[in-house]
């Protein structure tokens, strides 16, 4: 994999500075130039070799991709242990954000975009290229989408101007939208540690509601391209990433992922969509990520996904991310988010961070909002 930091091209060992060898073989097997050899006639020797362990190469990945390997990597049931409802429990605990900025407290984790966050952030714009990180409003019912959004179309000739009203329930696997503070409970409780029953009601909550970001969130966000790093299209849907993963990519992408930022992870569900048609399994992060986003202090999450991969948690039920990342610990969640030409751009300018703006309706008592994300390079 080439890198992406532009390093240009790589040097034989005895071009990388020294004297070069007179004898014996390169570490790894290669030879040297024979006795007598010409540098160019080695040059010529070299290159056929390097074709043939190539071909070598593509011979065993193409005989993979057919099933002469048995199970690909992508397919081979994982053996590691789940995490157990215990060991989350703890983590809801332990990794808590209650009370951290007091007991009255409503922004969660977006107190960690402060001022100096923002400043940051936007000097990261150079190009000052925008990239819409949402998905077009889906219209047809599919595996994924059991509610498109309905559009009622008025048009007054007379006046000479048309409108619509737009019906949409914007949570679930359909829509790009974020999570508000009020929209996912635990143990009856919601975060900073309130009682649901007191602010979720049938009017709309009383608290954490959407107009508590009504001043937008602005931050660094960093993509986290899992299909790039794995040489692969799309994640297939079901795969499990864990903190390897995030943590190859980081020195994959030379970004480190720190307080105040917005990790937005891309697995390619989109463009799985358009070769396989909709499903509502995706790719995900493991449970055993949880650790990671605190030790980071993460603020706002982001995926292409639900940021969840099936069966975590054996017997907890609802999305783990989403109960720990909320509950505990107070970030917003953006879900179902489309990030392929924030790949295309971030990869053309081999860069991985940028500004970020989500600005959230005005909704008072709303549990989230229809958003439409912008990266600025």
């Amino acid at each position: 994999m080439a890198s992406p930091r532009g390093a240009g091209p790589v040097r034989k060992a005895w071009q990388r500075g020294g004297s070069r060898p007179s004898s014996g073989r390169f570490e790894g097997g290669a030879s040297l130039p024979a006795r007598g050899e010409s540098p160019a006639t080695f040059d010529r020797r070299w290159e056929r070799m390097t074709m043939a362990v190539i071909r070598l190469t593509l011979a065993i990945v193409l005989g993979c991709a057919v099933g002469a390997c048995g199970a690909a990597s992508f397919t081979q049931p994982d053996t590691r242990e789940p995490t157990t409802v215990a060991q989350f429990d703890r983590w809801m605990e332990e990794l808590s954000n209650w009370g951290r900025w007091g007991p009255d407290d409503e922004l969660g984790a977006a107190n960690l975009m402060t001022e100096a966050k923002r400043r940051e952030a936007a000097a990261l714009v150079r190009t000052g290229t925008t990239v819409s990180l949402a998905h077009d409003l889906i219209t047809e019912e599919g595996a994924d989408a059991s509610e498109p959004y309905v559009l009622q179309m008025t048009v007054n000739p007379a006046g000479q101007n048309s409108g619509d009203r737009v019906d949409l329930y914007f949570h679930g696997v359909t829509f790009s939208h974020l999570d508000g503070l009020c929209h996912v409970f635990y143990k009856d409780k919601i975060y900073n540690g309130h009682d649901f029953s007191g602010i979720v009601t049938e009017d709309g909550c009383t608290r954490m509601d959407t107009t508590a970001m009504k001043d937008g969130l602005v931050t660094r966000g960093v993509l986290v391209d899992m299909p790039l790093l794995k040489g692969v299209p799309y994640l297939e849907p079901g795969t499990k990433l864990y903190r390897e993963d995030i943590e190859a990519w980081e020195e994959y992408a030379g970004v480190t992922l720190g307080s105040g930022d917005a990790l937005l992870l891309r697995v390619g569900r989109w463009a799985h969509r358009a070769e396989h048609g909709p499903t509502r399994e995706m790719a995900g992060w493991d449970a055993s990520i949880i650790p990671f986003l605190a030790e980071r202090d993460i603020a706002l999450l982001g995926a292409d996904s639900v940021h969840e991969a099936p069966d975590s948690v054996p017997g907890l039920g609802f999305n783990p991310i989403h109960r720990f990342a909320i509950v505990a610990r107070g970030v917003n969640l953006l879900d179902n988010l489309d990030l392929e030409a924030a790949a295309e751009t971030a990869a053309r300018l081999n860069r991985w961070e940028f500004m970020l703006v989500v600005a959230p309706l005005r909704v008072p008592g709303g549990t989230g909002s229809p958003v439409n994300p912008i990266a600025i390079f």
